[in-house]
């Protein structure tokens, strides 16, 4: 979870870095192009995984792939335009979507637990973005979009996972989105490169397979009702590097909207992992 916190914070940081000199597609094609590289070196040095990549369930794959890259987009987009710790804590909305669109799309049912969490998760939304106030960003209306396309992916995710592997699940979504990606590019941008974005550039592609492959271990690892409270951490942690690397002020709404957000997703996990089945 240690690589996951600082792996999501370094992609933040890198797409600001980036954003300097290049769009979001260039940026996202950064991300992409580098994981098709390692993802393809890796199965270079082991041949029998090929096996794995063998084209399954490709509509949904195409339909996960999708609706996640308009995810990374607005996400990133907001990135440049808001405080961090604003994106970050509007991004915990994800679980709120997950529980509202798994009632249609996996059959799943509506429990007290589940609407609580929508309920706080609302709350904490209305305190972060204060609609009608002065204050209000429109922008951070793109990370509740980000948030809810990230909600659809986990769900594709879910039904993907039923018979495909982590490995080929990645494995597409990095060689469909570079396409995507290049669509709104110059293809050209890599020329424009130089000392002050390589590493920021770098940073983005190691950040952004080390997220997946971090999270996804550490869930592997542990409980979620032990993994999910550690990510909360990103909120504070990114507060602070937006206050030491960008003067950001530390926003008492933020936090106090994040704080419902946490509480409803907490007090669901808990009421999910005691309906959960024990195993034998």
């Amino acid at each position: 979870m240690t690589g996951a916190l600082l792996s999501f914070s370094a992609s933040a940081l890198a797409i600001r870095g980036l954003a300097v000199k290049f769009n979001i597609f260039e940026i996202l094609s950064v991300r992409a192009g580098f994981g098709c590289v390692v993802l393809l070196a890796i199965v270079a040095t082991r041949p029998g995984i090929w096996r794995e990549l063998a084209p399954r369930r490709m509509g949904l794959h195409v339909m996960r792939n999708s609706v996640h890259f308009v995810g990374q987009y607005t996400w990133a987009l907001a990135v440049t335009l808001l405080p961090l710790a604003t994106v970050f804590a509007l991004e915990f909305t994800m679980p709120m979507w997950v529980a509202l669109l798994a009632v249609p799309l996996l059959g799943e049912r509506m429990t007290t637990s589940r609407v609580g969490s929508i309920v706080l998760g609302f709350l904490g939304v209305v305190v972060i973005v204060r609609p009608g106030l002065a204050s209000f960003q429109p922008a951070a209306l793109l990370v509740l979009l980000a948030a809810f396309a990230f909600a659809l992916s986990l769900i594709a995710t879910k039904k993907l996972t039923h018979d495909i592997g982590t490995f080929a699940i990645i494995f597409w979504m990095n060689a469909m989105q570079l396409p995507m990606s290049l669509a709104g590019s110059d293809l050209l941008f890599v020329l424009r490169l130089d000392s002050n974005t390589l590493i920021p550039a770098l940073g983005l592609g190691i950040a952004g397979l080390m997220s997946h492959y971090c999270l996804t271990n550490a869930f592997r690892a542990g409980d979620a009702s032990l993994v999910v409270p550690i990510d909360f951490v990103r909120i504070p942690l990114i507060a602070l590097i937006g206050w030491i690397f960008y003067g950001e002020a530390l926003d008492a709404y933020v936090f106090a909207g994040a704080g419902l957000i946490v509480c409803g997703v907490l007090w669901n996990l808990h009421a999910e992992s005691r309906r959960a089945p024990r195993p034998g």
